[in-house]
């Protein structure tokens, strides 16, 4: 009650370019509750907003630092910074400069509707719960080493925060977060970057409809527990398009990583230079022989000791692996999937017996020459991935040679005829014959 006063005296404020050398005076003379609006123009920063106000642009405003530190700083709860164009923060890592910095006093900010360029870091929850950053531009340091980047938006510690609907491009890592809970990042587009969502010790937690396109890794889950992974879709991205790493009772479900290129996309010119983030510069129109482009990620999924896993109504394509799986992941339930067209489907150097279907309904496998004279939508025969010459040529790739050879043949002639006979390693009792139906990821 001893707030409603303060409150009752709330009012918009309209701020003029002119008095941009003005700005922190008038945040510091606003009252909590109050809108203040800028006009188009430029207003020099840094600013400290420590009441709870509304910062709104009107037409193109922004907000340009000195290159030291933070360009906002938010420490005041309630907080709603809207419309702006934020640029010139600092460059130091250690300090975790900022285009907007939430502090853990900053309790249920809004950051939406920015465009932030150029910045060390572009918006960092540092431990300001329930915040909300919304249908924001990010674009991080085009220059410079990536290890000395920032990310595009980092959640740190920030029980119950939402990160939605941004496009992030650039800089090390679209989204990154540590020691969290109960986040939401949903809808958001990663290109031009290592990782697009890099997790570390987040739990209950929900990551859906993204989409990374041309990154090194498109989703990197790791030492978190109780995930919700639904709908997300990986566009050529380089190395990984799913890793998880100490990834546990989580569910991964309508998922699409493609690692193909489509007719639709610009093909690599043999011979072209990386640019300065180490990534291959691409020319509009020109076809290359397939020897001379990268086709896409070295493995759909990579699944490192993570254990007690969902796997359903995925598709995984055009990749070198389609999962690589091993450092003893157990309990994980792989069914209803799709597998088209990668080189490997499964890469498992194990000697376990994993039957990868459930409740009596496998996955589908492009390569799996099945019949199914029942029409139950299931293959009469199970399907197995690997075999032993597989295995040998993981472990010796310079067996290969022998691939071609009489006795190669034989072996796997024998492996064919005496099932029983094989190694431990993954097998789908009921593949199905056509994939299930795919689920696309917003674009």
């Amino acid at each position: 009650m001893a707030a409603l006063p303060a409150l009752a005296r709330a009012e918009s404020r309209l701020v003029a370019p002119d008095e941009g050398r003005l700005l922190q005076a008038v945040i510091d003379a606003a009252t909590p509750g109050d809108v203040i609006t800028l006009q188009a123009g430029e207003y020099k920063g840094p600013i400290t907003i420590d009441k709870a106000l509304s910062l709104v642009g009107q037409g193109q405003v922004s907000v340009v630092g000195n290159g030291k530190g933070s360009v906002i700083t938010i420490t005041a709860e309630g907080v709603t910074v809207r419309r702006l164009q934020v640029s010139g923060s600092g460059t130091d890592l250690a300090k975790l400069d900022s285009g907007v910095f939430a502090a853990k006093t900053a309790k249920r900010a809004v950051i939406e509707d920015n465009t932030i360029t150029g910045n060390l870091f572009g918006v960092y929850l540092h431990g300001a719960p329930e915040s909300i950053v919304r249908g924001n531009r990010i674009a991080g340091l085009m220059q410079g080493r990536l290890s000395e980047s920032g990310n595009g938006v980092t959640v740190w510690n920030a029980p119950g925060s939402m990160v939605l609907d941004n496009d992030i491009s650039f800089g090390r890592d679209g989204i990154a977060t540590n020691a969290s809970k109960r986040n939401v990042f949903s809808g958001n587009r990663f290109r031009d970057l290592r990782f697009g969502i890099h997790y570390m010790y987040t739990n209950d937690s929900e990551i859906s409809n993204n989409v990374s396109t041309g990154n090194a890794v498109g989703y990197a889950i790791m030492f978190s527990n109780r995930l919700k992974i639904k709908g997300n879709r990986s566009d050529g991205d380089r190395d990984h398009g799913l890793l998880l790493n100490y990834a546990n009772g989580s569910e991964i479900t309508g998922n699409v990583v493609v690692g193909r290129l489509q007719p639709t996309e610009r093909w690599l010119t043999a011979g072209t230079r990386p640019n300065e983030h180490g990534m291959p510069k691409t020319e509009e129109g020109s076809a290359v022989a397939d020897g001379d482009r990268r086709l896409g990620p070295e493995k759909c999924v990579f699944i490192y000791n993570a254990n007690k896993n969902s796997f359903r109504d995925n598709v995984f394509e055009g990749c070198a692996i389609g999962i690589h799986f091993t450092a003893g992941s157990e309990g994980n339930s792989i069914s209803c999937n799709a597998f088209i067209n990668n080189r490997n489907q499964v890469k498992y150097v194990g000697t376990r017996h994993l039957d990868w279907s459930s409740d009596g309904r496998g996955n589908y496998w492009s390569d799996n020459p099945a019949f199914d004279l029942n029409g139950d939508g299931v293959g009469d025969s199970s399907y197995r991935p690997n075999d032993l010459i597989d295995r040998v040529l993981w472990t010796s790739p310079q067996a290969k040679l022998l691939t071609s050879s009489p006795a190669v043949q034989v072996i796997r002639w024998a492996q064919a005829q005496f099932p029983a006979l094989l190694p431990g390693g993954v097998v789908d009792s009921h593949p199905l014959m056509l994939p299930p139906e795919r689920k696309e990821a917003q674009q």
